[in-house]
């Protein structure tokens, strides 16, 4: 694959995209992918980017070019890439980011351009933004689904939050309010702070000082780590309910004796070897993590790392349909990737498998969420 790893323009891109040239057939795909591989957010994009050494170099015969640049996690910046891959690199795809901000600016962008764009990160897929993004990740009510229902069989009543203060702690807390309170789980407490805190004393004096039953953590990344372990540290002894964004050995590493015991969900790529045979996700898990172990080391798999691998195994399946009507670098193959998303059924990937449509543009079901907790230092399936 040729790829170009640069640093992303840190000016801001607020008006409205130029007006495009008509653009010409090419003998490559250009997919243009902006992620998070500094600041906060690293420990999420970092996988991501590094999962690229294991995506296909051409598909369909059509070699494949890969433009990657860095936002940092800031929306403005990710606006400024997404518009780079519009104007100067003429990208067929889009792809980004880590965070669920900068994925919000990336779709914006990309819809507002007619370009396919896939989601590293769940973020709220509006009217305005259904028609040309998909998104990879989980989405919030299915891995949500699976943290309520084990806290309903441990007999939790009555639930603490604290998450982020932007859009990914709002997901949660909302969907918490939509399914976990008609399931008869009672809010006690809801407490927010940002990503780059780097305390949360605070807050957790507040959680500890309600005495739930069980405290949902709507973070991500190794930031997901810092209230696990002040809870812990401040003598909290209930339940702890991590998100699939804190799925990665990054968190065990922060919290340390702190993750012992935690409730994570996550995507079956964090542990493909216990799937059955017949699990469509097993095999593309055991290759991602397989190849990307043994690069990176034992127990380096990661969900993050599956969000940009699985993408590449959709566009394995979604390019040769395009390739039949439309050729590279032309808007009618762009639209002919988007058609075919919607016409390609049981896309398997290490994450789940997809079955986009018009209105459901994460695609997934219950084959994409396991349950694990963390024993030993080691993450296990929670029972």
């Amino acid at each position: 694959m040729k790829r170009c790893y640069l640093t992303a323009a840190i000016a801001a891109a607020t008006l409205a995209l130029p007006a495009l040239p008509a653009l010409a057939q090419t003998n490559e795909i250009t997919i243009g992918i902006t992620t998070t591989t500094t600041g906060p957010g690293a420990a999420l994009g970092i996988p991501e980017r590094n999962a690229l050494e294991f995506v296909p170099k051409a598909i369909g015969g059509v070699p494949l070019k890969v433009i990657v640049l860095d936002d940092g996690g800031d929306p403005t910046t990710a606006t400024t890439n997404a518009r780079r891959f519009v104007t100067e690199s003429k990208a067929d795809i889009i792809m980004g980011s880590a965070l669920t901000p900068p994925t919000i600016a990336v779709s914006n962008v990309a819809n507002e351009a007619g370009i396919p764009h896939f989601g590293l990160a769940p973020f709220p897929i509006t009217p305005e933004r259904m028609k040309w993004s998909v998104a990879m990740p989980q989405p919030i009510p299915i891995m949500g689904k699976v943290l309520y229902e084990h806290m309903k069989a441990h007999n939790v009543k009555t639930v603490g939050y604290i998450g982020y203060s932007d859009s990914y702690g709002d997901l949660w807390f909302n969907d918490f309010k939509a399914q976990g309170v008609p399931m008869g789980l009672a809010l006690a407490d809801e407490e927010r702070f940002a990503r780059p805190d780097t305390s949360v004393t605070g807050q957790v004096l507040k959680l500890v000082a309600a005495n739930p039953d069980a405290i949902l953590v709507g973070a991500s990344g190794t930031a997901a780590a810092l209230p696990q372990t002040e809870l812990r540290e401040r003598g909290y002894q209930g339940l702890i309910y991590q998100t699939h964004g804190a799925a990665s050995m990054d968190f065990i590493r922060i919290a340390g004796k702190a993750a012992e015991g935690v409730l994570m969900a996550s995507g079956p790529v964090m542990d493909p070897e216990d799937q059955p045979d017949s699990a469509l996700t097993k095999k593309p898990g055991l290759a991602l993590n397989s190849a990307y172990e043994a690069k990176y080391g034992p127990n380096s798999r990661s969900q993050f790392a599956g969000h940009s691998y699985d993408a590449f195994e959709i566009l394995k399946r979604v390019i040769p349909v395009a390739l039949k009507t439309a050729k590279p670098g032309t808007p009618e193959f762009r639209d002919a990737i988007r058609q075919a998303l919607l016409s390609e059924r049981e896309m398997a990937a290490s994450q789940g498998v997809y079955n986009f449509t018009e209105k459901d543009r994460y695609g997934l079901d219950d084959r994409s969420r396991i349950l694990l907790t963390v024993k030993d230092g080691k993450y296990t399936l929670a029972k």
